[in-house]
């Protein structure tokens, strides 16, 4: 495993190009390596054919030879007769395969990613998870900084949060633009990955060093832009190693790691601000993405499975000089149009975006993430303002919601086993598709936690309660999230498994821009409303919304049936 895992990293890609195939080789670049027959050009496949017949007759002439001196001979040996026969049937095999030409993958292939060992998988699971959480961490760790920034810039407390809105609304822009190139062959994911985790430590140098507020501005609208692929293409990567029946398991890790980045973010800040300044929680942001930029060039394989085979492609063309073998990924690209190639990319998630079914996912799921980030803004009026903690142990509240996702995601596992995989194991004995508003079951009763929990964060937040009851009370709001995520983002790729990145990159734009806004009159709204008829406002939207879900829900399948872009069940 280490060996691939280095060899098909960005690094090991850089050394094996440069080195021309010497280093870090390819099964087909190493000494003896044995070209199919049926990749070679006619005259070459010709040619082949002849030598074979040329070998057989001079054999048989031996051999007749042979019997000639010595009645007792034996015929040939075996092994001999055996290597002749087999380039003979190769040869013939090739004539009889419909399209010899096109390169595509092997029975029991090694470099699909779909049959890497399950420690392999596991271990670039991970990696994409690290790299996720290097970035979403990168949005709440600034809160942290928002004290320091007003005392020495001197600036309102709003303009010191657009720092974190810009954040948000750049990564939900960046997907737009980043993951159409992801999803071309010729570049692959890593490139992605890599170059723009790049910038977006670039980026951090003139942040960390600012004299003014316009530069913290400009610098935390880029970061957000360029760490935007890890966000948007994250899940794509993990659907590339592993298949659809254990999809929402891993796409539940990667939603942990996901998760883990804006909980932690306050920790690790916060602790650093008050001991330091507010330079410092950019710093550890550096730290972090610094080992993960280095973590992942040493060490994470391109998953995209059409990149892999044009990589393949472009190493027989070069070894057998057949300039016609081609992935079933380039012929289609030579068919496409760079207008078409635009179209898919700009305007395509924007004319999904407005499909009724997927303009409520998006919306409700940005309401539900957009509360996420109020509470960056309610943690301090609560806790330092009410339970006067200081500016570090402030952020230790978040643990909670580390520990109810873990405990969601475990209670996640057994529903998919035990309730959704008989399911999809029932319908498929009986030749039936499950529709795909069958994930969306999950979210709906995800969404009553909610409410539930605003409610008892705002009216149990007072000096008459112990603390711990509003903590709970907040880490029930992940139990709900996290679900309603995960039902929300399998529902809208099922349903349109033909447009699955224009709806994922439409869904990143929703859902940053509405949760971009809350921060900036979040604590102006629970100063004028009050934390408790303010999360009272809060819970009635979300229980109205959950009325419109259950709607979703019970006749989505007739919306997709009216859709020309949408998959139909039934």
């Amino acid at each position: 495993m280490g060996f691939d895992l280095i060899r098909d990293s960005a690094v090991g890609q850089l050394i094996n190009y440069l080195s021309g195939g010497h280093l870090l080789p390819y099964v087909d670049q190493r000494p003896g390596y044995t070209v199919s027959v049926r990749f070679l050009t006619v005259e070459k496949r010709e040619e082949k054919e002849r030598e074979s017949a040329s070998d057989a007759v001079t054999l048989c002439g031996d051999v007749c030879e042979k019997k000639t001196k010595d009645s007792e001979a034996t015929t040939p040996t075996p092994p001999a007769l055996d290597r002749e026969l087999t380039l003979s049937s190769d040869v013939t095999a090739a004539m009889e395969i419909p399209d010899p030409y096109l390169v595509d993958w092997e029975e029991n292939d090694s470099d699909n990613p779909r049959n890497w060992s399950s420690s392999k998988r596991a271990f670039v699971a991970f990696t994409i998870s690290f790299l996720t959480f290097s970035v979403y961490i990168g949005s709440a760790i600034y809160t942290s900084c928002i004290p320091g920034l007003m005392q020495e810039f001197d600036v309102s407390l709003v303009h010191a949060t657009l720092g974190l809105t810009l954040y948000v609304l750049g990564y939900g822009i960046g997907p737009m633009f980043f993951t159409p190139l992801q999803e071309l062959p010729v570049l692959g994911r890593n490139p992605g990955y890599i170059v723009t985790l790049f910038l977006f430590v670039v980026c951090q140098i003139p942040l960390v060093t600012a004299t003014n507020m316009n530069t913290v501005l400009a610098m935390r609208f880029l970061t957000g832009f360029f760490g935007s692929p890890a966000l948007a293409t994250g899940g794509a990567s993990m659907g590339d190693i592993y298949p659809a029946s254990q999809f929402p398991y891993v796409l539940g890790i990667w939603c942990l790691g996901a998760t883990a980045g804006p909980i932690l973010g306050p920790v690790i800040g916060g602790f650093a601000a008050q001991a330091e300044s507010w330079r410092w929680p950019i710093l550890e942001l550096i730290w972090i993405s610094v080992i993960a930029l280095i973590f992942l060039a040493l060490f994470l394989p391109e998953t995209n499975g059409p990149t892999i085979l044009l990589r393949r492609a472009q190493r027989l063309r070069k070894l057998t000089g057949n300039d016609e073998l081609r992935t079933a990924g380039e012929r289609g690209a030579a068919e496409e149009s760079v207008k078409e190639i635009v179209y898919g990319a700009l305007v395509m998630p924007l004319i999904l975006s407005v499909e009724p079914a997927l303009m409520f996912a998006n919306v409700y799921l940005g309401f539900a993430y957009a509360l996420f980030y109020l509470w960056f803004e309610a943690f301090p009026l609560v806790f330092t303002d009410i339970y006067h903690f200081n500016e570090g142990v402030t952020g230790l509240p978040f643990l909670g919601f580390l520990v109810s996702s873990t405990i969601t995601y475990a209670l996640y596992c057994l529903y998919q086993k035990y309730h959704i995989n008989p399911r999809y194991a029932r319908a498929e004995a009986a030749g039936k598709i499950v529709a795909p508003e069958i994930k969306l079951e999950i979210g709906l009763i995800g969404s009553i936690f909610i409410p539930t929990s605003v409610l008892i964060f705002g009216f149990a937040s007072r000096t008459s309660v112990h603390w711990m009851v509003p903590v709970l009370g907040a880490a029930l709001y992940l139990p709900g999230i996290f679900l309603i995520f995960q039902s929300i983002l399998n529902y809208v790729t099922a349903a349109y498994p033909d447009h699955q990145a224009p709806v994922l990159a439409g869904n990143d734009l929703f859902r940053a821009s509405i949760a971009s806004v809350f921060p900036l009159f979040g604590r102006a709204f629970f100063h004028n409303m009050g934390l408790g008829p303010g999360s009272a406002l809060l819970a009635g939207i979300s229980v109205a919304l959950m009325g419109v879900y259950w709607l979703l829900w019970k006749y989505a399948h007739i919306l997709r049936r009216r859709s020309k872009y949408a998959m139909v069940s039934e």
